[in-house]
């Protein structure tokens, strides 16, 4: 029987999209001004991001604690908000729409391995939250979902397939449990 062997990783195919210099800037300064929780400025956090090529739309709130792998490879809309301790980990891009609202220490990962091949490969895939999704507190978004529009992610659930629009998903692996209606 074949066993995983990390001797053998090799991600030298994966491009982050920015320089060696970028990417080591950003890496501080997400530490000062992003995760850190004693910045209570939604906008410095907003100004930062936008300097490091992420497009934000208008009136959107990124609360402390965020963690953010690549700001060049997010994209949010309007209104968006992201609460506290939510790590986006944009290893590919993330498509945040109108309206979305990721919750308190929500996850949204980009990247996976590929547990049947010895070598242990990454894997990455984009996500993307179209207008008016929630992600609940604690959840976890999996490379290659899309949540498609005001669709709703439970508390503590993961979404490893797409979730239909106007549907509210629940469990691990997610599950669709009732339509959303709004009034």
């Amino acid at each position: 029987m074949t066993k995983v062997n990390f001797s053998l990783y090799n991600n030298s195919w994966y491009q982050p999209g920015s320089s060696r210099i970028i990417i080591f800037f950003w890496y501080f300064t997400n530490i000062i001004f992003i995760r850190n929780i004693w910045n209570p400025s939604s906008k410095i956090r907003i100004i930062i991001l936008r300097l490091f090529g992420a497009k934000i739309g208008d009136h959107v709130v990124i609360k402390p604690g965020v963690n953010i792998k690549y700001p060049w490879n997010l994209k949010i809309g309007d209104y968006a908000w992201i609460g506290e301790n939510v790590w986006i980990d944009n290893l590919a891009t993330v498509i945040i729409g109108n309206h979305v609202c990721i919750s308190q220490g929500a996850m949204l990962l980009c990247g996976n391995h590929n547990y049947k091949k010895e070598t242990f490969d990454l894997i990455t895939g984009e996500i993307i939250l179209e207008d008016g999704c929630w992600v609940g507190a604690q959840s976890v978004v999996c490379p290659n979902v899309t949540m498609h529009s005001h669709s709703v992610l439970s508390v503590g659930s993961v979404a490893n397939n797409d979730l239909e629009a106007y549907f509210i998903y629940q469990g691990v692996p997610a599950i669709k449990v009732r339509e959303r209606i709004i009034y």
